[in-house]
Parts: structure tokens; C-alpha cells; sequence
């Protein structure tokens, strides 16, 4: 799929079909495995918060803070690896995320109070933050035009992965090993990191177009003209609302449900678990649309999906009905997550396409970590519906800077 028929630029031999469906299978692969990792340490995080709290004496705002801090760190990693990795390489870099993820991640369970604590997760949030876009360009550049939908959806099914691996291991690990021993556990993600490296290497799009790569730095790439820089305003948009949904249901809620409905961890547990499904089959959904249809209709029936649902959830009161609906919920609200590796693959030049997928999606969920926190905040000053009625109200302005901002490329090959 990556060079049908032609020399293969790192081992000098002609690729078959079979060894280049290979090459693409094994891409989504490790980027699906980095982003599982991502998707396991914020959800074991959200689960967390309050034996950590407990331990350390942290204040409310002080253990929220470790979610913000974590996406904050993200940013910061997404620009400097996104960075590197469009000038020395896919695979390499995404090694170095990985690895730094599990080292700081591992650091926190030595934590000893809030400032270190605070300052290992923003670290390991550097990790998580450059891994994302730079496994997204993997593996947009390894699959056919037809395709790209598909393999982006597929690497974000890792993040459901990573997350569900959360919802069922967490109730059943961390009343044994605390949340100490839960931290220990994000060691294990170096071990990934070694077999990626060993089985990967740089995709054959990326290694012609990088002797070509213009001088400019890819941030400037990201608003080299007025109708760049506007897609790029719109991205961020798209990536904030993405993001701010997504933390402000799966952070926020299970503390609703416990509080509200009396919801125990394990019923939390299994609430998050049902919802995860029904995002993993949005995504997968989502892929498949978005390469038959186009880009802009399959965002734009889910962004209108996701606002009627959620609008719909708040009604809910039935434990059943609040448990099924989180599913239907969930595949709208996180299926997008699918399509925005082939978004931005199509919309920015190799040279700046890593860069770009971390840059922009990186902010959404800097953004989006203020989520749980505003969602929070007004249910308790005013109401549940009015919480969700901003959700709502934010998927209308995604409608808007998809329809304005966002040109369609389904299917083009890769600048």
C-alpha cells in the first residue's frame, strides 16, 4: 500500500504487495499500541483522583489539577516531537514518546505530594502528547487514499482499548496495589516501545518527501497563507469541542453517577465500560462513512448526533436507561476521533503533518482538560441541563467551523 511496486527506499528491494500490506497493517499497529497506552493512564488517572487526594491531603482542585496539568504537559510534547519527528522520522521518535511516557508515569507512583506529583504527570503528558499525532501520520502514510478513514479509525480504537483495559482492570487492582502500584504499572509501556522500533520502519512517502522538505519550520507551515491558517483556526476548534465532550463525559460523569444515583465504583466501572463500546463502534462507524461519503458529511451527521444525544442523556434518570444511553451517547460524542488522523493528513504537507496533528489536537485537549472542570462547576451552580446544554451548544459551533473553515479532501494523495 505504501509503494506498490517500486523501490523500497530503506532496504533497497522492490516491495510486493503482501510485504507493503504488511508494512501498513504493522503501522496501525504501533500507533494503535501507543495510543492505547494514552487512553489506560488518563482513565486509571480520572479513576484515581480521590484515593490520591486521600493519601496526599490534595484539595478538590489540586487533584483536578493533575488531569489539566497531564494535558497541559501534552501540548507541550506534541509541538517539540511533532517537530522532530517530521525531520528525523516516524518511527524513531514515536519510541522516544513512549518511552518517556513510562519512565515519568512510573516516577509518580514515588510521589511523595502534590509539586512532584504535578511535575510527573505534566512529563509523562509530553509523552502521551507527541506520541498521538506522530502514530496518526505513521499511519495515514502507510495506507491507500481509499483507506485513510479506516486506518485512523482503527489507531484510535487503540485509545478504547487503553481506556476500557481501565474501566475493568482499575476496581479490580487498585483496592490491592493502591494507586501507587496502578502508576508502577505505567512501566511496563518501554517494553512496547523496544518491539515498535524493532518492528517498524519510516514509510516510504515520508522518506522521498523529506529530501525534498522545505526549509520553513512546520509550525510556520500550519499558517504559510490566509487559507491555511483559517482550516488551521478550524481544527482547533473541531479538536477543542472534540475534546472538551469527550473529558467533560468520561471525567465528569462517573463522579455525577456516584453522586447522584449512588453509582459504587464497580457501577461506575461498568457505566464507562458500556460507553467505551458504544464509542469503539462509533469510531469504527465512522471510519467506514467517512471514506464512502466524505469527510465533512460523516462529521457533520455526527456533530449534530452528538448534540440531540447528549441533550436527550440529561433526561435520563432510569439506572438501565442511563446505562444504555451512555453507549448511544458515547458513539457519536467520541466517534470522531476516528477521522481526525485523515483530516489533517490531507490538509497539511508531509513536512508538517506530524506537527500538525499534534499541534492541533494537542490544544483541543489542553482546552478540552478544562472540561470535567466547567462541566462541574455549572452543574452545581445551576443545573445537569444546563451542564449539558453548553455540550450541546458547543457541537452547533463545531457545525459551523466544519462547514465554513474545513475543505473536503477524501481520497486525495498525501502533499
Amino acid at each position: 500500500m505504501v509503494v506498490s511496486s517500486q523501490t523500497s527506499p530503506d532496504k533497497g528491494t522492490i516491495a510486493t504487495p503482501a510485504e507493503v500490506d504488511r508494512t501498513a497493517l504493522k503501522a496501525v499497529l504501533g500507533a494503535a499500541v501507543g495510543y492505547a497506552m494514552d487512553g489506560f493512564d488518563l482513565l486509571i488517572l480520572g479513576f484515581m483522583l480521590r484515593p490520591i487526594g486521600a493519601d496526599l491531603g490534595l484539595s478538590p482542585p489540586e487533584a483536578a489539577s493533575l488531569v489539566t496539568a497531564t494535558l497541559v504537559g501534552a501540548v507541550m510534547g506534541g509541538i517539540g516531537f511533532g517537530m522532530l519527528s517530521d525531520r528525523l522520522g516516524r518511527v524513531r521518535v514515536l519510541t522516544w514518546t513512549i518511552v518517556l511516557f513510562a519512565v515519568f508515569t512510573g516516577l509518580c507512583a514515588l510521589a511523595r505530594g502534590y509539586w512532584d506529583l504535578l511535575a510527573y504527570r505534566t512529563v509523562a503528558g509530553m509523552g502521551l502528547g507527541g506520541e498521538f499525532g506522530i502514530g496518526m501520520a505513521l499511519a495515514a502514510e502507510a495506507w491507500p487514499a481509499h483507506k485513510r478513514a479506516r486506518a485512523s479509525s482503527y489507531v484510535a480504537l487503540g485509545w478504547q482499548a487503553g481506556v476500557l483495559a481501565a474501566a475493568i482492570l482499575t476496581p479490580l487492582l487498585l483496592p490491592v496495589i493502591g494507586w501507587r502500584g496502578m502508576f508502577t504499572l505505567g512501566v511496563f509501556p518501554a517494553l512496547a516501545a523496544y518491539a515498535i522500533r524493532r518492528a517498524l520502519h519510516e514509510p516510504d512517502l515520508f522518506l522521498a518527501r523529506r529530501r525534498n522538505a522545505p526549509k520553513e519550520s512546520a509550525l510556520g507551515l500550519l499558517v504559510a497563507d490566509g487559507r491555511t491558517a483559517r482550516t488551521s483556526l478550524g481544527m482547533v476548534v473541531l479538536c477543542s469541542v472534540q475534546n472538551f465532550g469527550y473529558y467533560g463525559v468520561m471525567i465528569w460523569m462517573p463522579n455525577y453517577l456516584a453522586q447522584r444515583f449512588g453509582f459504587a465504583l464497580t457501577q461506575s466501572a461498568a457505566w464507562t465500560a458500556v460507553t467505551i463500546l458504544g464509542m469503539a463502534l462509533g469510531i469504527f462507524a465512522f471510519g467506514h462513512v467517512a471514506d464512502r461519503l466524505g469527510r465533512r458529511p460523516a462529521f457533520l451527521g455526527y456533530m449534530a448526533m452528538a448534540a440531540l444525544t447528549v441533550l436527550v442523556y440529561a433526561q435520563l434518570t432510569a439506572p438501565f436507561h442511563l446505562l444504555l444511553g451512555g453507549a448511544v451517547m458515547g458513539f457519536f460524542v467520541n466517534g470522531m476521533l476516528g477521522g481526525y488522523g485523515a483530516l489533517i493528513s490531507e490538509l497539511y504537507p508531509t513536512a508538517a503533518r506530524a506537527t500538525a496533528q499534534n499541534v492541533l489536537f494537542n490544544i483541543g485537549r489542553a482546552v478540552g482538560g478544562f472540561g470535567q472542570l466547567i462541566v462541574g462547576a455549572i452543574a452545581a451552580a445551576w443545573s445537569v441541563q444546563a451542564a449539558i446544554g453548553l455540550l450541546a451548544a458547543l457541537y452547533f459551533l463545531d457545525i459551523v467551523a466544519m462547514w465554513t473553515l474545513i475543505p473536503e479532501r477524501r481520497g486525495s494523495e498525501l502533499p
